[in-house]
């Protein structure tokens, strides 16, 4: 469930969050920073800062092959280093969430001629397509193979001949994929002699079988290699191939390769060394590993244990003439950066204080700085902050402290220019360029003073509080109110809720208290729409917020939840408390579930959408970093489970979900069911046929989606004043 943030929440509220933070990022550089290319009007275009000076590099002629009419379709496109040469992806293909398989063509600035690269292969099978770092060859997966030929098209030759559907080379299963971000599994050697790829065995996965009963006479199967709670995950090794003569060197990395997983694997710059990270299958150790890429040989450098668990690493960068590389760590309570001595014997505490590095942006060697997202006095927020990269500086906030929001910086390699994205819950997203050594923008796609005013000239805004349990807990939320609200009349209550590690709901972005689920304007109906973040939630609190949950979903995030809810129906009379309403999508599906069922006396109506009924069902990396391993006991399992407590329904239940879903097992919804009919408990059903996680396949889907769920809610929780 990492960062799957279209398909584990509300794509009606989420969705824009998204599209705000691609704003701000996936920038194609030019190597010295000053310029990058773009996609134009299907031209690949070079745009120089800070005038915005354009040239076409890879015009829509050269895109066009030989004996055909049109250009190809500029799906994506990478440059070699000494821009001659453009490796151009087209024809794509979905591969479970992403287009990560298609077609390449290789186009060469210098004869001015397009090849495609691959063509002997199936069409649209190639994957993760990369020129060597001489740009003489590419490399990619096809089927499960890793292949080599020269950029003209010639020479293709097989690295790997093992790979089957379930002996993976170069690429993921699809666990790997969705809960460690996995997809390009190879990575060219510094000197373009060899690959270092993985290889995942699934042979042993068992599948979870959905069934298509709708698009022939006969149903049919769909088989998904799926790990599940308590089942050994896919063996996992990297191995090393040598482009001459196609044979591999598997590294000796400690440790059974099934009982571990290894998330993050790069070369060492300018070296024959290997850099990975391995965690322990309960996710609690952490160990990066140097290993030779000649002897197979692997030395522990930095070993990290802690009672949670530990996250995959970002990318490791380099310091120090490649001495030094750098890790995320929360280890001291708070996520911090610091720099690791490659010999292991020394590590540097870069960011100090107590707040939590988000995101790092720009590691800036020559000037010795860092920056990175954070936000230590509010927690709903983003901003961009800076601190010496030796340790020795202090904090210090870029971002100008006019714009309370959130922001995201896409800064070049050579600090000089940035790409900054600004939006709130008030105000719309907004993109300008940036001087990033002044500090002053020269360009912008919509004008800030704009913005602000008509966030000083709104109506009815989405307000942001705070409360405390009676557990002591103090939470963050926002809340929108109705139109005209009156605050001597009852208003009924919906909330949002989420409630897992995967992500937070009550985030100062735009897009906060609009529920685009619902078929028209809950504040002009007359609802009060709130969302809160318990503990457990991604926000930067520190490692004691995020990771109290361990162990404990289902119990501890359901609890805070209901308690604050309980507060706010208790202390604003305007709330009616015969009128309230939660419902969530994915994690938050299965929050309102336990909500609905664990704390009948406060939730009235319910709606969860594709929602996890018994955490036993899930997939092993998820739920096991979270929960713990299923051994000896699964009793964290059972207690945070909807199915446990579905005996306790009271009030008005919908449950939607999809039977096509290959996250969120359709499973779920006929273990519940069948629990509520052993109880007598009446509930509202809507199936949807061969639709995913992300139920949005299909005419009218969407608007069927739509229209269901709102008719449930005003029907069981009417709307406006009383």
């Amino acid at each position: 469930m990492i960062k799957r943030l279209l398909l584990r929440l509300s794509i009606a509220c989420i969705a824009l969050c998204a599209l705000i933070d691609a704003k701000a990022q996936n920038i194609n550089w030019a190597k010295d920073g000053n310029s990058y290319y773009q996609n134009i009007g299907g031209e690949i275009v070079s745009i120089t800062l800070p005038k915005n000076d354009r040239k076409t590099v890879i015009s829509r002629g050269l895109l066009t092959p030989a004996g055909k009419n049109d250009a190809i379709t500029v799906r994506s496109f990478q440059l070699s280093d000494d821009g001659s040469k453009a490796l151009i992806y087209t024809n794509s293909k979905k591969v479970w969430r992403y287009d990560t398989r298609g077609d390449y063509w290789l186009a060469d600035l210098t004869s001015n001629k397009i090849t495609q690269i691959g063509k002997d292969r199936p069409a649209s099978s190639l994957m993760f397509a990369k020129l060597s770092p001489d740009g003489s060859k590419v490399a990619y997966v096809s089927k499960h193979n890793l292949y080599v030929e020269n950029i003209d098209g010639t020479g293709a030759k097989a690295l790997t001949t093992d790979g089957t559907d379930r002996m993976i080379n170069g690429t993921f299963d699809w666990v790997y994929e969705e809960e460690f971000d996995c997809r390009d599994g190879f990575r060219w050697s510094p000197d373009g002699k060899s690959i270092a790829y993985w290889q995942l065995d699934a042979t042993k996965i068992k599948n979870f079988l959905m069934i298509n009963n709708t698009d022939s006479i006969y149903p049919y199967t769909i088989p998904v290699e799926y790990p599940k709670v308590g089942e050994n995950p896919s063996a996992c090794k990297v191995g090393v191939v040598d482009i001459a003569t196609a044979k591999t060197n598997w590294l000796n990395v400690p440790g059974d390769n099934i009982q571990h997983y290894i998330p993050r694997m790069q070369w060492v710059p300018n070296s024959n060394d290997i850099i990975l990270q391995q965690l322990n299958r309960e996710q609690n150790e952490s160990i990066v590993f140097i290993c030779n890429a000649s002897t197979g040989s692997a030395k522990a450098v930095y070993t990290e244990k802690a009672k949670a668990w530990i996250d995959a690493q970002d990318e490791w960068k380099w310091l120090n003439d490649n001495k030094e590389f750098t890790i995320v760590s929360d280890k001291d309570g708070w996520n911090h950066l610091y720099r690791i001595n490659l010999d292991g014997k020394k590590e540097t505490l870069v960011t100090k204080g107590n707040y939590d590095v988000i995101d790092v942006k720009l590691i800036d060697v020559k000037n010795n700085m860092v920056y990175f997202l954070a936000s230590p006095t509010n927690a709903t927020q983003k901003y961009l902050f800076k601190t010496k990269l030796d340790g020795k500086g202090k904090l210090e906030q870029v971002t100008p402290s006019v714009l309370p929001g959130t922001h995201n910086y896409d800064i070049s390699p050579n600090a000089a220019f940035a790409r900054h994205s600004y939006n709130s819950s008030l105000v719309e997203p907004i993109t300008e360029w940036m001087n990033f050594t002044t500090g002053n923008p020269f360009t912008m796609d919509g004008s800030i003073t704009t913005q602000l005013a008509k966030q000083a000239a709104t109506k009815n805004k989405v307000e942001f509080f705070k409360v405390t349990t009676e557990d002591g807990i103090e939470m963050d939320g926002w809340m929108k109110k109705p139109d005209n609200f009156n605050p001597d009349k009852k208003y009924p209550v919906v909330f949002y809720v989420y409630g897992e590690p995967a992500s937070a709901t009550a985030l100062d972005t735009y897009g906060a208290g609009r529920n685009r689920l619902y078929a028209g304007d809950m504040a002009k109906d007359g609802y009060i729409y709130i969302s809160m973040d318990n503990r457990g939630a991604p926000l930067p609190k520190g490692s004691v917020w995020r990771k109290s949950i361990y162990k404990n979903i289902g119990v501890i995030n359901v609890r805070d939840q209901a308690m604050a809810a309980k507060k706010l129906l208790a202390t604003h009379a305007f709330m009616d408390k015969d009128r309230v309403a939660v419902w969530g999508w994915s994690g938050g599906g299965s929050s309102t579930l336990n909500l609905m069922f664990q704390y009948p006396e406060i939730y009235k109506t319910g709606i969860a959408i594709a929602a996890v009924g018994n955490q036993l069902t899930y997939d092993n990396v998820y739920q096991e970093r979270y929960m713990g391993t299923p051994f000896p006991s699964k009793e964290a399992y059972v207690k945070g489970s909807p199915i446990t407590y579905a005996k306790n329904l009271k009030g008005n239940l919908l449950y939607i979900h999809g039977t096509g879903d290959d996250n969120v097992h359709y499973q779920n919804a006929e273990m519940l069911i069948n629990e509520l009919i052993k109880n007598g408990k009446v509930f509202q059903l809507m199936s949807y046929p061969n639709r995913t996680h992300s139920i949005s396949e299909g005419e009218g889907t969407g608007k069927h989606l739509s229209l269901t769920y709102t008719k449930f809610l005003k029907e069981n929780c009417p709307p406006g004043a009383r």
